[in-house]
């Protein structure tokens, strides 16, 4: 991918940065370093490095943190209804049942008074960090050219100072998976947490997925993202019968590198490929019909690969077949049209309900049309759900610990147990419910901006209607 694209912050600060220096240089060439000067250079330096990025990521965490007498949803286990939870250098230490707690010295005591304390909402597909502006195409980053891009890993091309981040980070989705696609094999998604300098400290996991772009078989449809144009037949048959080569040429390359490395070439599509094949990493296909899914599934157990279902409308039709393979579904929104002419009006609405009465894997993601922006809307998803006959709690887990357990990070998020990350939000309400504001919020223990573009902008307009009703 290439990381630089678009004109990004960090370039231009480059840009201006060295445009100060020449500043200084003529200066000391004329001998002109009057006091005035050295002050007017250091305003625009100062001016130039604020366009890097409107929140400045929090401190790290450097006295115990404790949230008293709040509701504490656990979402793994209890619910306490005034309950108390601490935390330590980012990481959960304890959790009570009671607001009476006892506390290490120096303990910082947030009084939550009827507030509610959630791990993070997880986002488990989406383009954020990839994507600023999807409507201009010098903003997007998701695709690299060529068919086979198994060594392009997302987390490198994350821009850390994108607008969308704090609009999603200020509704509790303080974790999502970006992943890139395009072509047959699009890349490595990675899931990112969303507060750091770089890429490199908001990266939780370097490698969750591998976007494949599996053929559409069958009448014509309109997918999302990933699957490409409808195909005929024979060329789906094409390419999955290019992909079954590409995993025996992997597996081949994988055996030669483990005899004999000093003498087999390096191939960093062929190496990236070998965590596949060897069941450490699933592929990520984007399939909603039953043709799709049914004909993913069989490959992926005729090559002995595993699998996770992005979309999944019909999955209900190939129930028994996704149960004995274990394969997921990564549920693409609830707020979707039916696919069909026949179906019920709420067939998206209901679709988390009836994959949980059937017994399959599932979380629920906020992806669709302006994903990178609209991940705020991730919690409305699966309120959705619940309107349609989803159990409340499970409308949480699905947008918090089963994402963290599809994605093979739930030893570390998803829930709020000792031992695992501070990763989490107070809010004044139930974070399902639409009025509900995030209050604070923590990511790995540091306490993060909740400001945006959005309440920005809210500020500044609700200022200017107050001043126009008191004149």
């Amino acid at each position: 991918m290439n990381r630089y694209r678009y004109p990004r912050s960090n370039a231009n600060q480059l840009t201006d940065s060295r445009l100060t220096g020449m500043y200084f240089m003529n200066f000391n060439h004329r001998k002109r370093t009057s006091l005035a000067s050295i002050v007017f250079l250091a305003a625009l330096a100062c001016a130039t490095s604020s366009k890097a990025s409107d929140q400045i990521p929090g401190a790290p965490q450097k006295e115990p943190i404790a949230l008293r007498g709040g509701v504490i949803h656990t979402v793994s286990g209890e619910t306490y209804e005034r309950g108390s939870l601490l935390f330590e250098n980012g990481k959960i230490t304890r959790v009570w049942e009671t607001a009476e707690i006892e506390t290490p010295t120096g303990t910082r005591i947030i009084e939550l008074e009827g507030k509610h304390v959630y791990p993070s909402l997880i986002e488990s597909n989406s383009s954020i960090g990839l994507v600023e502006i999807e409507s201009i195409q010098a903003t997007i980053d998701t695709t690299e050219t060529g068919q086979i891009n198994s060594n392009v890993r997302a987390q490198v091309a994350f821009n850390p100072d994108s607008e969308a981040i704090p609009v999603a980070r200020a509704n509790g989705v303080l974790l999502a998976a970006s992943v890139p696609s395009g072509g047959l094999i699009g890349g490595r998604g990675s899931l990112m947490q969303l507060d750091g300098w770089s890429w490199e400290d908001m990266t939780v996991k370097s490698d969750v997925v591998m976007q494949l772009a599996w053929p559409r078989f069958g009448a014509p449809r309109f997918g999302r993202r990933g699957g490409g144009p409808p195909q005929a037949a024979a060329s789906a048959t094409d390419r999955v019968k290019e992909l079954a080569d590409l995993l025996e040429k992997t597996r081949a390359y994988a055996l030669s590198r483990a005899n004999d490395p000093d003498r087999t070439p390096l191939d960093r599509r062929l190496e990236n490929l070998i965590p596949v094949i060897h069941g450490e990493l699933p592929f990520l296909i984007d399939a909603d019909d039953v043709q799709q899914i049914e004909s993913a599934v069989a490959f992926c157990r005729k090559q002995q690969v595993q699998l996770v279902i992005f979309g999944g409308y019909e999955a209900l039709s190939c129930a028994t077949l996704l149960k004995e393979a274990n394969v997921p579904i990564i549920v693409a929104g609830t707020y979707r049209l039916p696919q069909n002419r026949h179906d019920p009006y709420d067939s998206a609405y209901s679709l988390p309900a009836r994959l949980r009465e059937a017994g399959i894997k599932y979380c629920i993601s906020g992806a669709g049309r302006f994903s990178a922006s609209n991940l705020r809307n991730l919690p409305y998803h699966a309120a959705a759900a619940v309107a349609f006959g989803l159990d409340p709690q499970e409308a949480l887990r699905a947008i918090t610990l089963y994402p963290a357990e599809i994605l093979k990070v739930a030893d570390r998020v998803g829930s709020l147990e000792p031992g695992k990350d501070a990763t989490l939000f107070i809010a004044d309400g139930d974070v399902l419910d639409t009025p509900t504001q995030v209050v604070q919020a923590f990511i790995q223990g540091r306490q993060v901006d909740l400001s945006s573009k959005h309440t920005q902008l809210y500020e500044k307009y609700r200022t200017k209607y107050e001043r126009l009703m008191n004149e």
